[in-house]
């Protein structure tokens, strides 16, 4: 299996600028989805088995500082889950699955699988974080795809969240 990954390939982060986190202020569960997508990519482009990918990521550096549990979720989850998910996202999408870049199409199987499987986590800020994780890994525009497929789930995954934050926007707009 070969795991290296040169310097700004699509699995590596770009520097971060003005809209990127500094790594010291990153929450556990943000690096974990870091770790989780890097894992995904290496699944979707070298097609390798999760338990190897997963053995090599665990041996990265600032791995000790990830929710492994949440890490742990989304890799064997989106792996397990990758038809269902496949299938939730190419409504969405305005050309063939295949024509998605894998950082884009791994981005967007974390945030549906957190949508359904993360309740604690609010949509918001399951939206934000794969905005963000795009912004990072992807490619130039590959946040704005991310973010109208993710957007156009939440409502479906996420309905009774989704709504209440829609009514309360109204009733506070209308008080404003």
């Amino acid at each position: 299996m070969s795991t290296d990954l040169p310097e700004g390939s699509a699995a590596t982060p770009r520097s971060s600028g003005a809209g990127g986190r500094r790594a010291s202020t990153k929450s556990g569960r943000s690096r974990a989805r870091e770790f989780a997508l890097q894992a995904l990519y290496q699944h979707l482009v070298g097609g390798n088995d999760a338990a190897a990918i997963d053995a090599f990521t665990r041996d990265l550096t600032g791995f000790h500082k990830c929710d492994s549990v949440h890490y742990d979720a989304l890799l064997h989850g989106c792996v397990a889950d990758a038809a269902q998910l496949d299938a939730l996202i190419v409504p969405l999408l305005d050309r063939k699955l295949a024509e998605i870049s894998p950082i884009e199409r791994a981005v967007m199987w974390m945030g549906a699988y957190e949508f359904q499987h993360c309740l604690d986590v609010p949509w918001r800020v399951v939206l934000n974080e794969y905005i963000e994780l795009a912004k990072d890994f992807g490619g130039t525009d590959g946040y704005k795809y991310v973010n109208g497929v993710l957007g156009g789930l939440a409502p479906t995954l996420r309905a009774t969240e989704v709504a209440g934050d829609r009514a309360s926007a109204r009733t506070s707009k209308g008080t404003a």
